[in-house]
């Protein structure tokens, strides 16, 4: 069962939050997330807002470029390691921010690595 927490009147998925902000636990700070990791947590709970929150993204001033971008790769990882457990579900969630991470930094940071990887063998 997955437990909700209100900030600012809206829900938002307390695991999906610890994920975005690499916490194994939230403490009472969730107050003071930034608008984008909160947009990005509700995008990533519903998949089928992205289309209407593309130019919010595109155009949003990012607080931390570098943590939000982790906060991205996080979740494909976390999308790779669970999609035996709802195919569709950890699908969708993976595509998201992938495409929200080529839409604000042009490229995939975990894609880039693995090309090295293999270029290196």
């Amino acid at each position: 069962m997955d437990h909700y927490i209100t900030i600012n009147k809206r829900n938002y998925s307390v695991e999906t939050l610890k994920l975005l902000t690499g916490r194994t636990i939230l403490k009472e700070s969730v107050k003071g997330l930034p608008e984008e990791l909160l947009l990005l947590c509700e995008v990533i709970d519903n998949p089928h807002l992205l289309p209407f929150y593309i130019e919010t993204f595109y155009r949003m001033k990012i607080t931390d470029e570098e943590a939000f971008r982790f906060s991205l790769i996080r979740v494909q990882i976390d999308s790779d390691l669970r999609v035996n457990e709802d195919i569709q579900k950890h699908q969708q969630r993976k595509y998201v921010v992938r495409t929200i991470e080529k839409l604000l930094y042009s490229d995939l940071l975990l894609e880039d690595i693995h090309e090295l990887i293999l270029e290196s063998e």
